[in-house]
């Protein structure tokens, strides 16, 4: 994968995704940063309502520096960043 297109750096991008039960994705970025992403708000957007379907939650896979579902359901991987908080904060929150 190119970090740059035109000669522009891209941001972050995703390595590794793990789904959890409560409609969270769990992502490794590139750099090894872990992020946690609250998917809920999405699911009341009509592209993404198939997802509250939770087997279909569940098949999401890195795909191209981002995360994907079937029935080409994606999300911008600069989004996932910047809407995802450090797995770290979000244990201290949850405390």
């Amino acid at each position: 994968m190119d970090d740059t297109i035109n000669g522009t750096q891209l941001g972050p991008r995703v390595t590794a995704v793990t789904p959890t039960d409560d409609y969270s994705l769990i992502l490794t970025f590139t750099g090894g940063e872990k992020r946690i992403f609250n998917a809920v708000p999405l699911l009341e957007m009509a592209v993404f309502r198939p997802l509250k379907n939770k087997a279909l939650f569940q098949s999401v896979k890195v795909s191209r520096g981002s995360v994907l579902w079937p029935q080409d359901i994606d999300y911008c991987p600069d989004t996932l960043y910047m809407e995802s908080i450090p797995v770290n904060l979000a244990s201290a929150i949850a405390n």
